[in-house]
């Protein structure tokens, strides 16, 4: 069975980095497409980055776009999510996806923000709360 596990969450300062991990069983990393988002209680699931089989293309949204960097592990199974100059709000429950679904896309919103639906394997989230 396909399996995610996040890790690496916690209070974080304002302006301070985060890295978070996620390691994945049961598949093969390397042909699936990897992505990260995050979820506040009471509002949508939105997504904060999602890169491609290949790792050649990843869209970030533009609240996190300069700040956050998606790495991809294909030895060891693992990607990860590198989280520089956190906001307040940056606070949210993250959750790594993968899928093996492959789709033309030229931008955040088509590649990852809307395919939210299409990512089929799922860790069970990790808290993230930036504050002083």
């Amino acid at each position: 069975q396909v399996q995610l596990v996040e890790s690496g969450g916690g209070l974080v300062q304002p302006g301070r980095p985060l890295r978070l991990s996620c390691i994945t069983f049961g598949f093969t990393l390397e042909v699936f497409a990897l992505a990260w988002f995050r979820q506040v209680l009471g509002k949508a699931r939105e997504g904060v980055g999602c890169m491609n089989w290949s790792g050649s293309n990843t869209y970030y949204a533009d609240s996190v776009k300069g700040r956050f960097t998606m790495i991809r592990d294909n030895s060891n199974n693992a990607m990860y999510l590198d989280m520089d100059d956190m906001k307040p709000e940056d606070t949210a429950e993250y959750f790594c996806a993968a899928d093996d679904l492959r789709y033309y896309c030229t931008n955040f919103v088509d590649c990852c923000d809307t395919k939210v639906f299409q990512f089929g394997s799922w860790g069970r989230g990790t808290q993230v709360t930036v504050s002083s």
